[in-house]
């Protein structure tokens, strides 16, 4: 069986179960990975998968790294001095440590690795937009820009959205033992291009201040099943945490909701599995892949066939997927375009920013699901923008008949789908230009094979 029966297509365009539960979800304020709320939609998740009638449910707890914001501040000498403390003009990046510096502003604009080198950062506060030129072979993520601002010397980091409306961006640092080096804060467009102008013509002195709260902190997983109980399982996963900031709507209260009704929907066709599928809601997504990791770490890889994770899947009813290069699981999504008649964007790219990752890595097939969007970047994510009204429950319908047959198909005993070298993953992030900035961070994964 590898076609969704027309009674399951049915319920799941009638269906208003996701859009309850991510109400529910996002009225939970922060969810914030090691916060209470985390904690909180993690057990909705699994009340959720246990009223669905999945087998196998339970949460897992593990160790994470935890963090808490406090206040911080930006001032800056033009004129006068001018001080940038409000949460719709400044806030903390996650991950940041506490700290104090007094320096000199460096604007180095898009934030490419050669505009840090061409710098003078030594002792500096640099300063780097949020946006990645069309020029660019790839996009660039806060966290690289952090470190190689970071590994130039610099004592500080801003990062500026490109995005208007007030809205300064979060997101870690991206360090994976603890805080990062340096403070870091992220500034809205509005203040962003006021400190680009106080630095035309020369690099103004400026107090940058952060106090925030670094401790050890418990986040969670949460997964269920459906299905035989097979050898292998086809694995659908999202991540449940969100920042401290907005409600974490689209992301990642989309993901989530989707995964939990996906796993309705196919419960209702159980006896009918070749194979088992397990759904799993990962904990610390935003500051590390944390929950990923821990279940890579703790699970035999040649289990899992393949792994569809999604993320942001909020901005639109067209599903993009990227697949890593494993083409057996892209053209599964193909077939399902074709048969149900609508778009779906599959790209061969290596994306290693979400919880597909620790998969991918290792060499399991595993393909990460956005939706396609107009703008570049994030948008209004991690932002307090990244609010319940500005998504559809009929973008959820669509996308959860979409992700259904996709996962039917993959569960299909006749669908063969090959893990690979771990050589061959290493060579495909060589060749997407992720190399570079993954050693910067000391996070590339590779280092066992060379």
């Amino acid at each position: 069986m590898s076609q969704l029966p027309t009674s399951v297509v049915g319920d799941a365009y009638t269906s208003t179960r996701h859009w309850e539960l991510l109400e529910t979800l996002v009225d939970l304020d922060d969810r914030m990975p090691g916060h209470e709320g985390e904690r909180l939609g993690a057990e909705l998740v699994r009340d959720a998968f246990a009223n669905a009638g999945l087998r196998d449910v339970g949460i897992d707890e593990f160790e994470i790294p935890g963090w808490w914001r406090e206040s911080s501040s930006l001032a800056v000498d033009h004129d006068r001095r001018h001080v940038f403390d409000g949460d719709y003009q400044l806030i903390a990046l996650p991950g940041s440590p506490s700290g104090t510096v007094e320096a000199e502003l460096v604007d180095v604009g898009p934030g490419r690795p050669g505009d840090f080198e061409d710098a003078d950062l030594a002792g500096k506060i640099a300063v780097a937009s949020s946006a990645t030129p069309e020029t660019h072979d790839r996009w660039i993520h806060r966290a690289e820009k952090y470190h190689f601002a970071a590994n130039q010397g610099a004592a500080g980091f801003v990062f500026r959205n490109h995005v208007e409306g007030c809205l300064p961006p979060t997101g870690t640092t991206g360090r994976k033992r603890g805080p990062g080096p340096i403070p870091a804060v992220g500034v809205s467009k509005e203040v962003g291009d006021r400190l680009v102008r106080y630095s035309s013509d020369r690099s103004p002195d400026a107090t940058l201040e952060v106090e925030a709260r670094n401790e050890p902190a418990t986040s969670h997983n949460v997964e269920g099943a459906i299905g035989p109980d097979t050898e292998r399982e086809v694995l659908m996963t999202a991540h449940v945490d969100a920042h401290d900031v907005g409600e974490g709507a689209n992301d990642n209260g989309v993901g989530t909701v989707l995964v939990a009704e996906v796993a309705r929907l196919l419960a209702e066709i159980d006896d009918d599995l070749d194979t088992a599928v397990r759904f799993v809601v990962f904990g610390s997504e935003e500051v590390g892949l944390y929950g990923s990791s821990h279940w890579v770490d703790t699970h035999p890889n040649e289990a899992v066939k393949a792994v569809v994770n999604l993320d942001s899947v909020g901005y639109s009813r067209t599903l993009k997927v990227y697949t890593h290069r494993f083409d057996a699981i892209g053209a599964a999504f193909e077939e399902t375009a074709e048969e149900l008649a609508v778009p779906v964007e599959v790209l061969e790219t290596i994306k290693p920013h979400s919880d597909h990752w620790p998969f991918v890595q290792e060499g399991i097939p595993g393909v990460e699901g956005q939706a396609v969007k107009d703008e570049s970047g994030r948008g209004w994510g991690h932002t307090h923008a990244d609010t319940l009204d500005k998504l559809d429950v009929r973008d959820l319908r669509d996308l959860a008949v979409v992700l259904a047959s996709a996962v039917l198909k993959l569960a299909d005993a006749d669908r063969r789908i090959e893990h690979q070298p771990r050589e061959e993953v290493r060579r495909a992030s060589v060749e997407d230009g992720h190399e570079e900035w993954m050693r910067n961070m000391d996070a590339w994964p590779f280092e066992d094979l060379e």
